[in-house]
């Protein structure tokens, strides 16, 4: 195939795996947009949709995975295009793990059903951990879309308020399950509501250094923040 020609079917192949990305990306958002707002309104029928957005999410991760592996094969990419076929390959894993996420947390709100009812003012804490984790969402995913390495250069200090928010409310829930001011059954599952919510954020910590590697060729080194405070004391 001359050149020209097989660059012009390189590039038909790449916006068409670009697209499919975006679309993914929109869907694994919805699923846990939907799931938050299934578990805070106890809405049976939102927690079901999510069940269907999830198998989406997979048939198309399964789709783009196969788009990749063609690109590879056919046209042998190199540099940025390389990048990012590679880097979209790692981050459907990260947006079918979100979609996941968002399933297990529709569960939870069936699990629940009209038990919880008189516990709802335990999940405001959970739903400001919540809003805190969808807008890291909403920022790996849109730096993907608009090839934005600034934005996500920050996203593991992000992901740091989180995790303090996760630990506090752990230690909360396990407390007043304790003196029996939560019922131990609607507790266990605000806890795992919890941990969820805080390995959501970590696939969006996941997407945004990907974006960085994809945009610039650069790996940002992941840093725990207890190292981070000790190299970079306040």
């Amino acid at each position: 195939m001359p050149q020209a020609a097989e660059r012009k079917a390189l590039e038909k192949s790449l916006q068409k795996l670009n697209e499919n990305m975006v679309t993914l990306a929109e869907l694994s958002e919805l699923a846990i947009r939907k799931a938050i707002d299934g578990l805070t309104r106890r809405d049976a029928e939102v927690a079901r949709e999510v069940f269907t957005l999830d198998q989406e999410v997979y048939g198309l991760q399964l789709e783009i995975e196969r788009t990749c592996i063609d690109l590879i094969a056919l046209h042998a990419p190199v540099a940025r295009d390389l990048r990012t076929v590679t880097t979209s390959l790692k981050i459907t894993t990260d947006l079918d793990r979100i979609g996941r996420y968002a399933k297990d947390l529709s569960e939870l709100t069936l699990q629940f059903g009209g038990k919880a009812t008189g516990e709802r003012a335990d999940v405001a804490r959970i739903r400001e951990m919540a809003d805190r984790t969808i807008q890291m969402v909403d920022t790996a995913i849109d730096a993907f879309v608009q090839r934005d390495a600034e934005s996500v250069r920050n996203i593991m200090e992000v992901d740091d308020a989180v995790d303090r928010m996760h630990d506090e409310i752990f230690v909360d829930l396990v407390r007043r399950m304790e003196d029996r001011s939560l019922d131990t059954e609607v507790g266990a599952r605000y806890i795992l509501v919890n941990r969820y919510l805080e390995r959501i954020a970590d696939h969006a910590v996941n997407i945004g250094l990907r974006v960085v590697y994809m945009v610039t060729g650069d790996w940002l080194p992941r840093v725990r923040a207890a190292d981070r405070v000790k190299r970079y004391p306040k």
